[in-house]
């Protein structure tokens, strides 16, 4: 077994809290990034709005608590990232004590590391949404729930419901359903009908609805009273069905219009990126679990555990059937992942398996260098710029250091290697990559210029140019009306290559405040990572004020 020290968590953390280097990421991070501002600003903890206008689609607990980070940090990215990214290192920490509960210390603590070190943990820091919450409050009450199990003492019991309850106010029901699909299955297989049909889970469905309150309120009074609100393009629109069934049961039922016609294996295949470099081993932890299971004839031995596989069995044919998928939908069953994982590393570790890890070893150290060559790449390839140099230099020491590790004799060698390369790989990620990327994004770039100059733009024409700005609120920190109307004097124009063409030729007097190119960040192209090509995926904008 792996003997994990303090500092490579310490590590670790510092990594993901340097992602408040990195602006936020059209469409989803900026816009809630905004819905927070727009809070902070009003005061208005109960009711959500988006540039003023009601918005129904995600649950309030994001907004409340990087509203709260604003008032404290200021309208900026730490501001925004901050209280996301508190509960990311929680969520490993909950994952250490659930499974040092199961297991033990060791495990445990592997467990803690593999989370924090998939690429799919990185990307939640770099571009928050709803999804790093929501994992840490499903963990964190998977982790409680156990601990009453054990002995129901009434602070996990408040704990647990607590942490369903925050989870449901972050992204709806699915926080209360992977609890009840891993419970629920582990409880099934040993045939524990006493905790299954346990009076006390009366109790705790009363305190999830009793902390679900404050949410439920706001809902009613925005939406329910007010049936005459037009609301995505419907009326008599009810927040608290709109969240406690249409958009999550709805996506199944095909009552919700969401639709992007993803297969059922879509998620599973995403996470061959998003869980790197660990899902080579999860294959194999999951198809050991089902097998053992089958042997049995379904039953499992009062040591055995059943919560991790069955809640991410049921959590992924519950999501994986809904009508529109994400990448990230399945983020919320990673701990669930890494704990396999750790069990299985665990079990090779007492000689268990033989033949697997002969196969395993090979695999995860190809994995962990063709991982350390991609963030060369990204150096070398995708954006040599004028820090490049020292990029280079940097990506070469801890190359070597990763090479000294590859030769040196250690005990799970495979472990430390990809422990090493994702860690290694996503400080060039995260600092030269995205940190790139992102000044190619329009709305940032123009909302941090506006704020910057002091530029009194209520309103903004744009002029032959179709692009996200969601970015632009938030960082231009105040609601800009953004319209089409006829060139006037006085006004701010954002126009395209075209558009400038057409005010050049029509002589009318402008001046231009700023230039450059832009793209689309959240939908990267071949055209767009090869710099040969990149002014082919590219557009040009001009930010201008009318004389």
């Amino acid at each position: 077994m792996p003997k994990i020290p303090n500092w490579v968590f310490l590590i670790l953390v510092a990594l993901h809290f340097s992602a408040v280097r990195i602006d936020m990421m059209d469409i989803d991070a900026t816009q809630y990034a905004e819905i927070s501002r727009e809070m902070a600003q009003s005061g208005d903890y109960l009711h959500l709005y988006d540039r003023g206008i009601d918005y129904l689609d995600k649950p309030p607990m994001l907004f409340w608590v990087s509203s709260a980070s604003m008032k404290i940090f200021g309208v900026n990215n730490f501001g925004y990232k901050f209280p996301s990214i508190l509960f990311a290192i929680w969520a490993m920490y909950a994952v250490y004590r659930l499974t040092r509960r199961m297991y033990n210390e060791e495990t445990g603590r592997m467990a803690a590391l593999i989370l924090g070190t998939c690429q799919g943990m990185f990307l939640m820091t770099n571009d928050v949404r709803t999804d790093t919450i929501l994992m840490s409050c499903v963990v964190t009450a998977l982790w409680m729930i156990y601990e009453a199990n054990i002995k129901r003492k009434s602070y996990w019991v408040l704990g647990g419901t607590l942490a369903i309850a925050c989870g449901m106010m972050t992204k709806g029901p699915i926080a209360l359903l992977v609890p009840a699909f891993c419970f629920g299955t582990d409880w099934l297989l040993k045939r524990q009908w006493k905790k299954i049909f346990n009076p006390y889970h009366i109790v705790d469905v009363i305190l999830i609805a009793i902390f679900l309150i404050p949410m439920s309120i706001g809902l009613y009074q925005q939406f329910d009273m007010h049936p005459e609100k037009t609301v995505n393009g419907l009326q008599h629109v009810s927040g608290l069905r709109f969240f406690y069934w249409s958009q999550s049961f709805g996506r199944i039922t095909g009552e919700s219009p969401w639709d992007n016609g993803a297969p059922f294996e879509f998620l599973f295949v995403g996470m061959f990126w998003a869980f790197l470099p660990w899902m080579f081993l999860f294959v194999p932890a999951l198809v050991l679990k089902v097998t053992e299971l089958i042997k049995q004839k379904f039953k499992l031995q009062p040591q055995q555990e059943w919560i991790t596989t069955g809640g991410f069995i049921l959590s992924y044919i519950a999501l994986g059937s809904s009508k529109y998928q994400l990448p990230h939908y399945i983020f919320v069953v990673f701990p669930l992942c890494a704990i396999m994982v750790a069990k299985l590393i665990a079990d090779f570790a007492e000689g268990k398996y033989a033949g697997l890890l002969k196969v395993m070893k090979p695999l995860q150290a190809i994995a962990s260098a063709l991982i350390m060559i991609a963030a060369l790449l990204t150096i070398v390839v995708v954006f040599p710029t004028a820090t490049s140099g020292f990029m280079i230099v940097l990506w070469t020491i801890v190359f070597g250091i990763w090479l000294f590790m590859v030769i040196r004799k250690t005990k799970v060698k495979y472990f430390w290697l990809s422990v090493a390369a994702i860690i290694f790989a996503n400080v060039f990620l995260t600092h030269h990559f995205y940190y790139n990327l992102l000044q190619y994004q329009l709305g940032s770039k123009l909302g941090k210029y506006i704020k910057e100059k002091r530029l009194d733009v209520n309103s903004l024409t744009q002029y032959k140019i179709d692009h996200p700005l969601n970015a632009l609120h938030y960082y231009a920190d105040k609601v800009i009306a953004l319209d089409s109307n006829e060139l006037q004097s006085g006004n701010y124009v954002l126009a395209s290559y075209n558009g400038m063409a057409d005010i050049k030729q029509q002589n009318i007097p402008y001046e231009l405040l700023l230039e450059g190119d832009y793209f689309k960040c959240s939908e990267l192209t071949p055209e767009f990572l090869n710099p040969q090509t990149r002014n082919k995926a590219t557009q040009r904008f001009y930010f201008i004020r009318m004389k």
